[in-house]
This record gives C-alpha cells, structure tokens and sequence, in this order.
C-alpha cells in the first residue's frame, strides 16, 4: 500500500496571517473572510486527520521482509531474512528410523521405560548450536535442555532429574556440551550423546567454583572454557580439564576498564572475549589474556539480555523488555535495531538468548512465545 500525503498542507501560521489581514478590510469582507479561515482550519485538520492516518495504514499493512527495523541516520539496509521458527518437535521434518533406533538400543541399551520427556519448549532462555545442525536450547519451566538435530529430525532432552536452572549453554569442538546452572552453583559437562560426564569445580572437593554461574562460552581454538559468575562480579576461564586458568574482574565488581558490575553473557569470536557486563550497561571487550581493548556502550541493558556475535564482528544484544535487538558494528557504532511486541516472525516477548552459527545463522530466544526464530545475515557467506 503507498503512502499518499496531500501535497499541500494549510498551517496554522498561514490561517493566522488570513485573519490579521482580513482584520484591516472593510466589514462585510471580514464577515466572509471568517467563514473562509474557520473553513479552512477545518480543511487544514482533516489534512493532517488523512495524513496520519494513511500512514496508520501503511505501517500496518506493510509486510514484514526480513525483519521490522528502524535504523540510525546515514545506515545501510538491514541485512537480515527471516528463516523459521520452531517450539516442538513437530518442527523437526521426517520421522526416525526404526532399524537405526534397533541398532542404538544394542550400542547403547534401550531407553528406560516411562513416561515421553517433554517436546514443546515452556521457558526457553540460553540457546547455542554445534556442527552437527543440532541446537540446544536450555528451559527454565523444564528444568532440562532440548536438543533439536535438524540434521536427523530427531528431538531429545538432556538434564531430566539433574538439572535445577540452567542458565546457560555452549559446546565445544568435541561436541561435549557445557551447562551452567545457578541453583546448583556448578556447570555440568555432557557428552555428545548426552551423558552426564562431571562437573567443574574443585578437584578433590565438592566445593563449587561459583556462587551462581549464567553465561557459558568456549574458544574453540584452545578449547578453554569461560563462565560468567555473576554475582561475584567475575568471569573464570578453565582449560579443557578443568582447571583454573585464569579469572577476569575482582570482588566486589566495579566500573573501570576491565572490571564488572553482574557479568551475564559471555562470547568468543576470533580470539576476542565479549562480556556483557549489565550492571554497567556495556559490552566489554577484552584479548585472550583478559586485558581491555574496547566497550560497546548501551543505553539500558536487562539481566536476561542475550549476546551473540557474528563472524563479520557485528555484536547483537536482545533487549527483553523493549523486545527488539540492537547491532552493532566492531567499532561500537549502532548499525540497527529490530523488532517489537507480538507473535508474528520479527517480532518477540521476552527475547532473551542469541547465539550465531559458523554459517551466519543468528537464533534468537523468543521466551514469552515459547519459540526460536531464525535469521540469516544475509551479507555473510553460509546458509540456514
């Protein structure tokens, strides 16, 4: 639908400019000439009444292309296409095989009788996917992480009876899969096929590492694993057998150039390590060895906004309670934003965990409509 504006508008400085020389002419002529200005300060009115409203009309009626974006003066048009969304495993096309089921039942003994484990998503929050085209999304309500293998159009669950909050979730190039959970204090460590393996925490101890870990990353090229504890205010690198590397940020937080005031997320891409540090409403950039090299600031940032980064350097953080997210540049500069209330694709309630993809895949949470959608950056090499 296109947007008609008339061409011409009457203002109101023009109707009072009428009236102050219709004041000086002859009586009979200012009687007529008040019919004329009241005419047409309701003609102006009713233009402007037409106005708003085809535009009411146009921004209604306009499909959604991608993604609803606004952007800043001077930006280029958003490079984004939505893809799908998905919340169960209904999403999931095809079916199992049974003689490949068969088989895994003699490898690794059949499933324990009871009752389906759930296959909708309830809370989503964290999310993060592997080289196999699965995709893990951990739930709040559940209590457990889905897996959803678009490679098999296979759906499972990892987590029943173990996990209590998971709040976070990355893989590495092994395919072994990192939970953290703040209510146990601890991140859980599984196996490709989802097997519980251990925890990291103190060796020789049961003492945890944490006080309430949420963001969970690994580098894929040292396989070292970061966890943001938020409430001490820092975030703590393992190697991959565990053990302390190093720790980021000091007790207590604070606002200077490498400290942290309730670290949430945490995300690796290209030997950089990127915090989002929400107490002070910024993303932090830091080397490999956690020294500060740059921050992206951020005019309001929510305890559940999720961070992703892309393979260009673009940096997305979803905001929950505006329910769009923002991009920006690798010099900190805000490229655009996207989104807003609703159910329909492009738009959110509650978003909350991103993660993107090797292939430039970016998966945004959509927590409150218990879903993922997926974009593609439409700039970048790879498909989804």
């Amino acid at each position: 639908m296109a947007l008609v504006i008339p061409s011409k508008l009457i203002l109101r400085s023009d109707v009072e400019a009428s009236a102050r020389r219709l004041n000086r002419a002859p009586k009979s002529r200012v009687q007529r000439g008040s019919s004329h200005v009241r005419r047409a300060s309701l003609y102006s009115k009713l233009q402007n009444f037409l106005a708003y409203l085809c535009l009411a009309l146009f921004l209604l009626t306009n499909p959604f292309l991608g993604a609803q974006t606004s952007q800043p003066k001077d930006a280029l048009p958003v490079p984004l296409h939505f893809v799908r969304e998905f919340s169960s495993a209904k999403d999931l096309k095809g079916v199992s095989h049974p003689i490949l089921n068969k088989t895994l039942d003699i490898i690794a003994g059949p499933k324990e009788p009871g009752p389906p484990p759930p296959s909708e998503l309830q809370a989503p929050y964290a999310i993060t996917a592997d080289s196999l085209h699965r995709v893990f999304v951990t739930d709040l309500s559940q209590a457990l992480v889905h897996v959803f293998d678009f490679g098999k159009a296979e759906h499972s669950v990892i987590g029943t009876n173990r996990l209590r909050s998971p709040m976070g979730i990355a893989t590495d190039h092994q395919g072994n899969i990192y939970v953290s959970d703040s209510l146990l204090r601890t991140v859980l460590v599984y196996d490709p096929n989802g097997k519980f393996v251990r925890y990291l925490k103190k060796p020789r101890s049961d003492e945890s590492y944490f006080d309430a870990p949420q963001g969970v990353a690994v580098d894929p090229a040292s396989d070292r694993v970061y966890v943001c504890d938020t409430p001490r205010h820092m975030v703590i690198a393992f190697d991959k057998k565990g053990h302390v590397v190093s720790t980021f940020g000091k007790r207590g937080g604070g606002s200077a150039p490498g400290e942290f005031k309730e670290p949430t997320q945490v995300v690796v891409n290209h030997g950089e390590i990127f915090v989002l540090d929400s107490g002070n409403s910024r993303v932090q950039i830091l080397n490999q060895q956690g020294r500060f090299k740059r921050e992206i600031k951020l005019p309001n940032l929510h305890r559940r906004a999720g961070l992703a980064v892309d393979s260009a350097g673009t940096t997305y953080v979803t905001d929950p309670d505006l329910n769009h997210v923002q991009a920006f540049g690798p010099n900190g500069q805000l490229l655009y934003f996207f989104g807003e209330t609703g159910t329909a694709a492009g738009q959110f309630n509650g978003v909350s965990g991103a993660w993107v993809n090797s292939g430039d895949c970016l998966y945004l949470v959509d927590t409150a409509n218990r879903r993922v959608q997926l974009f593609q950056v439409s700039t970048l090499a790879g498909g989804c």
